[in-house]
Formats: C-alpha cells, structure tokens, sequence
C-alpha cells in the first residue's frame, strides 16, 4: 500500500504547488492498481518550506504536482518523498492510474521563474493544458 499525495483544486491537479489550498491524500495497491481511499485535507498555513514536511507526516512517500520550484523538490528529497509530473487540470482519479500504471516516471523539471523574471512575478502553470488520457 502507498499514498500519494496531490496539491489539488475542485478535485483536480493544482498547477503550482506552492499556490495550493487542499492536498489530496491517495490510498492505492500498486500491486493491483486500485485506489482504496481518497482524502482531502486543508494544509497548514503556508510557510516556505513547510509542505513537504508536512506531506511527509501524512504518510505520503509520492508527491504528483503539476508545477514546483526547485527548493521544494529537494526539500521532498531530504523526507524520501518521490516528486512526479502530472498534467494540470487532470483528475486526482486519472492522475493515481497514470502513476500506478507507469506513466509518470518524470520529474518535474522546476520553475525558475521566482527571480528576474520579464513579466513581474506573474505566472500561470497548465493554463494551456486541456488534453486528457
């Protein structure tokens, strides 16, 4: 049994971690690729470098994110907890079975975009996503 957990919004992929409001916390048999059970929980308040640490103690050793900086990347490294790539706007449903399944075996690349960046600080992850499985 493992648990996944997913920053989400409207139980869907949330497309940048640090912005999200709710994780959603996966049960599932990778043996047999079934999720068992399915929570959402409200965070902590955010602190930078709080949620992996968190996520961590909620039994979590999967973190699927749409977009992450590269600070929180390693800081799930340092709690064992594996970062995987998933498609923004894709159910939490959809997004369990692409991992169980073997098909997110990637790394999020990481945002750079939090200094000297052109447009400000503003920034949207997965705006122009729209596909599905």
């Amino acid at each position: 049994m493992i648990t996944i957990a997913i920053p989400t919004i409207e139980g869907r992929l949330h497309g940048h971690f640090g912005g999200c409001r709710e994780f959603t916390f996966v049960q599932a048999d990778p043996e047999n690729k079934k999720i068992i059970n399915t929570r959402t929980v409200t965070p902590p308040e955010r602190v930078p470098g709080l949620f992996p640490r968190w996520v961590h103690e909620q039994g979590a050793s999967v973190a699927i994110v749409g977009g992450i900086g590269h600070r929180a990347i390693a800081l799930f490294a340092q709690q064992g907890v594996a970062v995987r790539a998933g498609e923004p706007g894709a159910p939490v449903e959809s997004v369990v079975t692409a991992y169980l399944k073997g098909r997110l075996m990637n790394e999020p690349a990481g945002c750079t975009h939090h200094h000297d960046d052109d447009e400000g600080g503003h920034h949207h992850h997965g705006e122009h996503h729209h596909g599905h499985e």
